[in-house]
Parts: C-alpha cells; sequence; structure tokens
C-alpha cells in the first residue's frame, strides 16, 4: 500500500465531502431547504416513528441507543455524513427520482463529484499523472435523445478513482483534475476518451462508516466504476455510473447502485488498451 493510500484517511475524506456538499448544493439555508413544511412534517414524522417501531419491535436496550447516539455523534465529527447518506440512503431516492425516464439509467452521484472540471474535445485524453498506473481504457460512445436524434455538444461529466481507489481532491498528493473532465461531444454526439481502467475499491473504514461496517459483519467493496454527469439543452440531465463485467462485487455493492443495464464489457483493442462502448439516451425537459 502506498504513502498516499495511508494518508487518505476517512476523517480527511470525510471533511472534503463535507465541505464540497456544504459549497455546492446547500439549498436555502434553512434545515429542510425550502421544502413546504406538510412534507416535512409527513417526512419527519413518518422516519421518526418508524424508528420508534424499531425500537419496540427489537426491545432495545438503553446501552445500545446509547451506542447509537455515540455513533451519530462521530458520524459528524468525522464529517462522514455525505458518506454514509451517499452509501445507504441515495439509491433509493435516485430510484423515486428517475422512475418515469425512458432513456438511459442513472444511479447515485456519491460523495466525490467536483464540478468545473476542465474542458475536453469530443475525443480527448482525461487529464493524469506521467504513468499512471492501471490498464488503459478507450471509452467512446454517442449521445442522443429519445428519439434517436443525435445531441451535438452534449457534456459528459466524468471522474473516477485512480488504480488505488483514490479521488482527486478528496485524497493527499493527486493533482486536483487528475481523472476528472467535461467531455464535449461532437456534431453527431459522438465521444472517445482514453482514460484508464479504475479498480474496485473500500469506502474509507477507519472512521464511523468503517465502525459500522465492521459492527454489522458488512463487507466495504465497490466494485469498479466510471461516474459521469450527462447533460444537453432542452434535455433532462442524467448522473450515472458505469461498471465492469467481472468484477467480484457487482452483485453486493456496499451502495447498492449497480443496475444490468450499466455494465459495461470491455475488450482488448490490439493496441494495449481495452475498448468499451455505451451510448447515453437522454430524456426531454418536461
Amino acid at each position: 500500500m502506498s504513502e498516499t493510500t495511508l494518508k487518505a484517511t476517512a476523517a480527511a475524506s470525510g471533511a472534503s465531502a463535507t465541505e464540497r456538499f456544504l459549497t455546492d448544493k446547500t439549498g436555502t439555508g434553512t434545515p429542510a431547504g425550502g421544502v413546504d413544511a406538510e412534507r416535512v412534517n409527513t417526512l419527519a414524522t413518518e422516519v421518526i416513528t418508524a424508528v420508534h417501531d424499531v425500537i419496540r419491535r427489537h426491545q432495545v436496550t438503553y446501552e445500545e441507543y446509547n451506542v447509537l447516539k455515540s455513533w451519530l455523534i462521530s458520524v459528524g465529527q468525522d464529517g462522514e455524513w455525505p458518506l454514509f447518506l451517499d452509501v445507504w440512503v441515495e439509491h433509493a431516492v435516485e430510484e423515486v427520482a428517475t422512475a418515469v425516464r425512458k432513456g438511459s439509467k442513472g444511479t447515485i452521484e456519491g460523495p466525490y463529484y467536483v464540478p468545473g472540471a476542465p474542458t475536453l474535445p469530443s475525443v480527448c485524453t482525461l487529464p493524469m499523472r506521467d504513468g499512471e498506473s492501471g490498464t488503459p481504457l478507450l471509452f467512446r460512445g454517442q449521445v442522443t435523445g429519445v428519439t434517436g436524434e443525435p445531441l451535438a455538444g452534449a457534456l459528459l461529466e466524468m471522474w473516477q478513482a485512480d488504480d488505488e481507489g483514490l479521488y482527486a481532491q478528496f485524497a493527499p498528493g493527486i493533482p486536483e483534475w487528475n481523472l476528472r473532465g467535461s467531455v464535449a461531444t461532437d456534431d453527431e454526439g459522438r465521444f472517445a476518451v482514453t482514460t484508464i481502467q479504475p479498480a474496485p475499491y473500500q469506502i474509507p473504514t477507519d472512521g464511523s462508516c468503517g465502525r459500522l461496517i465492521a459492527a454489522a459483519g458488512w463487507h466495504a467493496w465497490r466494485p469498479a466504476h466510471l461516474h459521469l454527469k450527462v447533460s444537453a439543452p432542452g434535455h433532462e440531465p442524467l448522473t450515472t455510473q458505469l461498471y465492469f463485467t467481472g468484477d467480484t462485487h457487482i452483485a453486493d455493492d456496499v451502495a447498492s447502485a449497480v443496475k444490468p443495464e450499466l455494465v459495461l464489457d470491455p475488450r482488448p483493442n490490439g493496441r494495449g488498451a481495452n475498448e468499451a462502448t455505451y451510448d447515453f439516451v437522454l430524456d426531454p425537459t418536461a
């Protein structure tokens, strides 16, 4: 394990994810982000009632309650609320939010998205270090609407972990925009991006989320994946992840984010790289 990996602590990653969320996604600053009070009342009441039901059904003791209370405090101190919510809750929110879409499947964003990545042409290489570790990957495809029309100038925001499972801006010693870029499609909506094939990785386990995983006897692994946000004027933006066939954790992703439609089958292209194709279909805005 490298020195960079050793220094990529859960606390540091959690603090970065929390800061990024507060910078990019905080709504009005109110606890409900401007949501209607009746809606807040309904949701909060049902969540609290569900917790009461679990306590009564399982006869939760004060000792167990105090362990929970201590753990919840530590999640905040570690800055791991974005990680906890994105790993164990977001997939259900995403399913509800995109249930009526007819285009490509989406999945969770996760805690490591950063807006403003460098803009790149339709045929490009993601920013990376000299000698970036990992198998080269040529990722190509086309962006269209649901009726098949090519979407010229569509934007693919891409980000991914490196070959050690670490993300730029969330782990030390990695250039700011490493393996991050915003790719504009050509006149036919096509793109061809050279990157490296990421590796599976464990979510940080030295913080509060890791303590929960250990206590419950779970595993912390996510299958290897590419993150993408795909957008075009007049169309609903798509947030998704693409996975790789044969990955050990396709069937038991800790974040429950894998969908069969999102699995790539990369093949050697005879030029020292793997190659995979995936086409994106965007729904029109309502």
